[in-house]
């Protein structure tokens, strides 16, 4: 691999610099042109060329471009020297000088022969050195004045200017370590924000945990370079306000610069890097909530379930008193279950992640909702067998004492006294007001308790009933026989009566009740279905407002806007009406038609797409006007309980109650007509989904086009998305785009949309959300990747041959699934009509 070339630096040739044979002491010419100084030295021609080339090539570097494009000012000092040395001095640089030169200075040697022979060499050997600029040779240090001012040499020439070649050296080294730790942070900073973006997220805690452990123990382990370069800045700083009449030479005001513009790079690369660490680390930290929340659902989900199970085998089935409370005893330990608030509490838990704008909020919801639809399902079970069982303790304690309090008035009757037609007629009356008891205290609800709901009783419910009927059945029966005979006794004293106290053993057994005439379950399930789902209640508030009576009751926001409130409910009430409850009361004798009847009247059934469209808007209206006295008024004249904007909400249920419907009629079905209704089913289904659809797609706001045309809304939902385009670049700063888009997806026939979900509250009410336009793309220019390496929930859109790519997360692996099939089948039915149309032009081409 070809290493990277870079350039010379100051630590690379120290022990040089350090030689002090060649120096930038920072001074100018009157033309700005640097100045190169070669000092006296005595081993200056024992040094390397290498060497010699280095040291020059890099102080040459150090100068801004503009300054060096003027030329270099090179000062020879051999004022202590010889002739020879001068000529060495000239030829060596002539021959590996790597800068433009402007004008060479050389200070001749001092002594009177060497000067003299310095003046005819220079005479005799001024070819040989082949330099382009004036070769100047100077017999003394007023002369150099001539050229270079005072000011801008150093004291050895007999100037002003300050030099500490050490500290020039320490200065070097120290910007151009700072300038190399800065590249060298961003660098680390750029791998490891790279490496924060393609992190998966992990699916448990604990490895949650160990992530979240080691980005922040890799993030504070970067020492970034800010308090390095400060304290560089500083020195520099000092250095040049050592004394009041001190002024920075250019190439200190050049290191000043150079640091700060590296602090200023510096700065920005690690405030992008901690806006996208932020997020990222925040997004870590909700990762951690979210699987903390995901762990314990599923514990409480586990535990609710077992509690829900242990309900379930609870029986309501008591055949004698002490049976009952004990039941009731076990309902009431359930009840007060701890794992119930437990779950309450977890789904508390949840809202408060959602109100804290969680990015894993379509996630949270639903599991909130469950729980809290599990807990409300256990709360109601619960309290529909306290009810049953509290009834049924009601019940055995009337019966049980009624019985008793029976049994041991009849024993108590004594025989002796009841010869007598008045001790017969004291008797008969206390039996007499004893079973007028039985209807003051409801025994007779248990009859009618088995003969209303015989037809739906299990058999054990059945049992204990017929055992609870059967005891007070045979108690009625022996007062009713000691009945008929004290009043034989009161009517006509005959003979003596020796009665004796009957015993319910030895009573006749109540004869079996017979069920009255019915129809099937089915049938009769059917008929409640048929008229349950044609019924229109709000019909009666549409017909008021033509009534000139409440006129002067009707509220202001409601004038005109009567298609607003109803929708095109007046349309689905005729075709119920007219049409589908005819067809579903003939489908009651046969059942198996039903399937049927939905294929017919499919079309028909799309009516309610445009009232789910209306509904919104509906409800705006409704909370603007429903406490009027106009519709208090209409309630009470219809003799409503509920109030109107309850009614409405009925056709939004009912299109969802034919598909259960249908379920259970499949879950009943053997063989004839199965087949059709599991068609209507997947039509019902079909219509559902289409209806859930356009109620997204009516909230599409920033679309300039024309959805129609747009041809079918196939799909819809969101995903995550992330943007990977040829035209865009990286940078440390653009780290945040890392975190993926949240998008809402609209699939069309010729388009899929890209837009951004956004929830609005009104006056206090749930949340509906919106669509806020974002991008398009033609399904023409479409293509797809089905798998993305890293995770199997990701797929590709590619636009233009991959101009512009969008990869897409699902939340699941069935979600991604339907969305890639669907959007090949665009692109194959593309594919096709193009192929038929090139079919066609061939065809006509071909024809004379």
């Amino acid at each position: 691999m070809q290493q990277e070339i870079r350039p010379l630096l100051a630590v690379d040739i120290i022990e040089q610099l350090h030689r002090q044979f060649a120096l930038l002491s920072g001074g100018r010419g009157k033309d700005g042109a640097p100045i190169i100084t070669f000092p006296e030295y005595s081993g200056f021609n024992d040094v390397p060329d290498e060497d010699f080339l280095n040291v020059v090539t890099y102080l040459t570097s150090i100068p801004s471009l503009d300054a060096a494009s003027i030329g270099f000012i090179i000062i020879i000092d051999r004022r202590k020297d010889k002739w020879s040395s001068v000529k060495a001095s000239l030829s060596r640089i002539a021959g590996a000088f790597p800068g433009n030169l402007r004008l060479v200075l050389v200070l001749k040697p001092s002594k009177f022969f060497q000067r003299a022979i310095a003046e005819v060499g220079i005479k005799l050997h001024k070819d040989e050195f082949k330099m382009k600029v004036l070769i100047m040779m100077l017999n003394s240090l007023p002369d150099l004045y001539g050229y270079v001012d005072k000011g801008q040499l150093t004291p050895e020439l007999g100037g002003s200017l300050e030099y500490c070649h050490s500290q020039w050296i320490h200065h070097r080294t120290a910007i151009e370590n700072f300038a190399m730790t800065v590249k060298t942070t961003a660098q680390m900073l750029q791998k490891f924000g790279t490496d924060l973006a393609e992190t998966e997220l992990p699916n448990d805690v604990q490895c949650t945990k160990d992530l979240l452990a080691a980005h922040a123990d890799k993030h504070n382990s970067l020492q970034l370079a800010l308090k390095q370069g400060t304290t560089l800045l500083g020195c520099i700083k000092e250095q040049a306000a050592k004394s009041e009449n001190h002024k920075p030479n250019p190439d200190e005001m050049e290191n000043q610069t150079t640091v700060e513009r590296l602090l200023a790079q510096l700065d920005e690369t690690e405030n992008a890097f901690e806006q996208f660490w932020c997020k990222h680390h925040l997004k870590l930290e909700q990762c951690l909530q979210l699987r903390h929340f995901e762990q314990d659902y599923r514990e409480v989900k586990v535990s609710l379930d077992s509690l829900g199970e242990s309900l379930s085998s609870l029986s309501v089935i008591g055949d004698c008193l002490a049976r009952v409370e004990q039941l009731l005893t076990e309902l009431k330990t359930l009840e007060e279950n701890a794992r119930v608030k437990k779950a309450q509490l977890h789904a508390l838990h949840g809202d408060q992640l959602i109100q804290s704008n969680h990015y894993a909020v379509d996630s949270i919801r639903p599991k909130c909702i469950e729980l809290r639809r599990v807990c409300d399902d256990f709360s109601n079970e619960t309290k529909k067998k306290t009810d049953v069982l509290s009834k049924s303790l009601q019940i055995h304690k009337g019966i049980e004492k009624w019985c008793e309090s029976g049994i041991y008035l009849l024993a108590s009757q004594a025989v002796d006294k009841c010869q007598s037609q008045e001790g017969a007629e004291l008797a008969l009356t206390d039996i007499e007001q004893f079973l007028e008891s039985a209807e003051m205290n409801q025994l007779t609800e248990l009859r009618n308790l088995h003969n209303q709901y015989e037809v739906v009783l299990s058999e054990d419910i059945k049992a204990s009933v017929l055992k609870a009927l059967k005891r007070l059945e045979d108690v009625q029966e022996m007062f009713e026989k000691r009945n008929v005979s004290l009043k034989r006794l009161s009517a006509k004293q005959t003979r003596p009566v020796q009665p004796v106290a009957p015993r319910p053993e030895s009573s006749p057994k109540r004869p079996t009740l017979k069920n009255p005439s019915r129809t099937t379950g089915t049938q009769q399930r059917e008929s409640d279905i048929a008229s349950q789902l044609s019924t229109s209640s709000p019909q009666g508030y549409f017909a008021e407002l033509d009534n000139s009576e409440l006129s002067h009751l009707t509220p202001p926001s409601l004038e005109n806007k009567r298609d607003v409130l109803f929708g095109n409910l007046p349309e689905i009430y005729e075709f119920h009406n007219r049409t589908f409850l005819r067809e579903l009361e003939n489908c009651i004798e046969k059942p198996e038609l039903v399937g049927t009847c939905f294929l017919k009247r499919k079309e028909e059934l799309q009516v309610y797409e445009k009232y789910c469209q209306n509904k919104p808007r509906s409800e705006v209206l409704w909370r603007q006007c429903g406490d009027s006295l106009f519709f208090q008024e209409c309630q009470k004249k219809l003799d409503h309980k509920l109030s109107l904007d309850a009614y409405l909400l009925k056709p939004v249920q009912r299109i969802t109650k034919y598909q259960l419907m249908l379920k259970e009629m499949l879950k009943c079905s053997k063989s004839e007509g199965v087949a059709e209704l599991e068609e209507a089913l997947a039509t019902m289904l079909d219509i559902i989904k289409s209806v859930n659809d356009s109620m997204h797609q009516i909230a599409i706001t920033g679309f300039e086009g024309n959805l129609s045309e747009l041809g079918k809304l196939l799909m819809q939902g969101s995903f995550n998305v992330w943007t990977d385009h040829k035209k865009g670049h990286s940078k440390v700063k653009d780290l945040a785009r890392f975190k993926p888009m949240q998008r809402h997806l609209f699939l069309y026939d010729k388009m899929l949309l890209f837009c951004k979900k956004r929830e609005e509250t009104s006056d206090g009410h749930e949340k509906t959300p919106s669509y806020s336009f974002k991008h398009s793309l033609k399904m023409s220019a479409v293509g797809i990747t089905e798998n993305v390496k890293g995770d199997c929930k990701k797929f590709e859109v590619w636009y233009n041959g991959r101009e512009e790519v969008y990869i897409i997360q699902a939340s699941s692996m069935d979600l991604k699934n339907s969305w890639v099939s669907e959007i090949r089948k665009v692109l194959t039915g593309q594919l096709e009509a193009c192929r038929g149309t090139h079919s066609s032009c061939a065809l006509e081409s071909k024809c004379p």
